[in-house]
């Protein structure tokens, strides 16, 4: 191979890693997936529109479940771009880009720059860090929180920096105002694994973790003054149908050893290994080299403890473990430790070097890569999406023409060969998902297709009234007028007649029971898009699971 190739072909990372960025913006204005997706857009909307910024209002009443800062960053985004769905997701995709540029900085400064180069395709290619910044929560903001936080604390101990502790410490206290203090946990355990295992007990024990803790306490100030304004300061507030309830506390303990223990206001049920089938679709399509790679990490590491690194492997597996002993699970919980698993993974491949274990990993990887395209093949037969469209044919017809030629270029045992080929996988799925299956699975979502219509055909702003029991956070976050929710516990004044209404056939029922008339003016088809079975995916059974909801003019 002449120079000049070897040239271009070590160019091809960035190239890539430029169009992975790219793929993580495809679906930036697909609509935002309730329910809590948009239930998290409804309550930096309310923040924005109130200029509030201390106070969290949802279901019509003060909401105590979710710390401030994902909600500040969105509330600021709208201040700024105006309330939209681009305006919505684009901080949180922004901060798992942040979070990209960490992972690089830290696996560059534990391995080499070519693991940081493919710590950042894998991350940034990974099923579930793509869905996260479609469907955005608070993941993308934690994960790159984290990363950022284990980075510069990582740096505050070699380098002995005060400004690195600092920031690790800012950063950290980011993280704990965006999901609670079990952000710890995959900092705290990466920097104090590593050195508990490879026994630096001065280091371990080292007075400038206190000065980071003094910091953290501060930096979360601003969270603590604005449980304290909402609800320890008004101890008479209703929540969790119960008076006294101290905000602080539930910051503290409730939202988080409550979930864990089953003891808080907010319950689930546990099982051991959701995480591990969790990690094989979500880290997909790297998760069978992240099982064989945490295998040989742990199997070779063992043996020499000092010589390796072991940041990554325990600020992943602490956390891992402790989220399969909780009672309370979701699977984008997982997102906080894909910068590690990337990590480990890209060092795993890179490391691969006999000629048996190459073309075992590149036949395993072959096979998975088959699998997802027929997965797609199928998925696109039996669903039929209605937002497909040549431009979106073409598109993904270039990419299953790169799948081919680009690991073309490489020999059988280079592993640049299997991982180009699994990489490219990746962006033929997530395209067809992100530019034809969820454009066309949102227009089931009948919230914020209703809000939507309303909004183009309501010229005359009539008042909006819905229930709260026809999943009403989509029509809460699209409506761009203020709207009238019917909550079955809570007393409700109605505008004066003429209004519109959206509801089902139920719904509309109790209008006109009361002697009103009720006139439709547009229908549209629901259905619980988050929880998806195959019924609802064969579009010829499709509409025996579909609910109808209308917009009615109620007179």
């Amino acid at each position: 191979m002449s120079a000049i190739a070897r040239a271009d072909k070590a160019n091809w990372p960035y190239i890539f890693i430029a169009l992975a960025v790219a793929l993580n913006f495809s679906g930036l204005f697909v609509p935002v997936i309730g329910p809590d997706g948009t239930l998290y857009a409804s309550i930096a909307k309310t923040m924005a529109l109130h200029n509030d910024f201390v106070n969290l209002f949802a279901y019509g009443a003060d909401w105590l479940d979710k710390p401030h800062f994902p909600f500040w960053i969105t509330a600021l985004s709208f201040e700024i771009f105006g309330i939209s769905t681009w305006s919505y997701k684009l901080p949180g995709i922004l901060f798992m880009l942040m979070g990209s540029w960490y992972t690089y900085l830290f696996a560059k400064a534990l391995y080499t720059k070519e693991v940081a180069l493919w710590a950042v395709l894998i991350l940034l290619t990974s099923q579930h860090i793509i869905l996260s910044n479609n469907d955005v929560r608070a993941e993308p903001y934690l994960t790159g929180l984290i990363i950022a936080a284990v980075y510069h604390i990582y740096r505050a101990y070699t380098r002995n920096s005060f400004w690195q502790l600092l920031l690790g410490s800012l950063f950290t206290a980011c993280a704990i105002m965006t999901k609670g203090m079990f952000a710890l946990v995959p900092i705290g355990g990466a920097i104090a694994g590593h050195l508990a295992i490879t026994r630096q007990w001065r280091a371990l024990f080292n007075l400038r973790w206190l000065l980071a803790a003094v910091f953290v306490l501060i930096f979360i100030l601003p969270e603590i003054y604005c449980l304290y304004v909402q609800f320890d300061a008004q101890p008479q507030k209703v929540v969790f149908g119960q008076t006294h309830v101290s905000g602080i506390k539930f910051f503290f303990w409730d939202s988080q050893f409550g979930r864990f223990f089953n003891t808080g206001p907010i319950k689930g049920h546990g099982d051991p290994s959701f995480f591990i089938h969790t990690t094989l679709w979500a880290f997909l399509p790297w998760s069978l080299i992240l099982f064989a790679a945490i295998y040989r990490f742990i199997k070779t590491g063992v043996k020499d403890v000092k010589s390796h690194e072991w940041y990554c492997i325990n600020g992943a597996m602490l956390t891992f473990l402790l989220f399969s002993a909780s009672k309370f699970q979701l699977p984008h919980y997982l997102n906080i430790v894909f910068p590690f698993f990337a990590i480990i993974t890209a060092q795993y491949v890179i490391g691969l070097k006999t000629p048996k274990t190459i073309t075992l990993v590149r036949n395993v990887q072959l096979g998975l890569v088959l699998v997802l395209l027929l997965v797609i093949g199928v998925l696109h037969f039996y669903f039929r999406p209605s937002q497909f469209n040549w431009h979106i044919g073409f598109t993904v017809a270039v990419w299953l023409l790169l799948l081919v030629i680009v690991p073309g270029n490489f020999t059988a045992t280079d592993f640049r060969e299997m991982a180009y080929r699994t990489l490219i996988a990746s962006f033929v799925v997530n395209l067809y998902l992100n530019l034809a299956f969820y454009p066309s699975l949102l227009k089931y979502q009948s919230g914020s297709e209703a809000a939507m219509w309303i909004n183009r055909n309501n010229p005359e702003k009539l008042p909006v009234v819905q229930l709260h029991e026809n999943n009403s956070h989509p029509m809460d976050f699209y409506i761009a007028q203020p709207i009238v929710t019917i909550y079955p516990d809570k007393p409700v004044e109605l505008p004066k007649p003429p209004f519109l209404f959206y509801g089902n056939a139920d719904g509309i029922k109790t209008f006109t029971d009361r002697g009103m008339t009720a006139q439709p003016v547009a229908q549209f088809q629901h259905y619980w898009i988050s929880r998806l079975k195959p019924q609802f995916l064969n579009y010829k059974n499709r509409p025996q699971v579909l609910d109808t909801m209308q917009v009615v003019l109620i007179r």
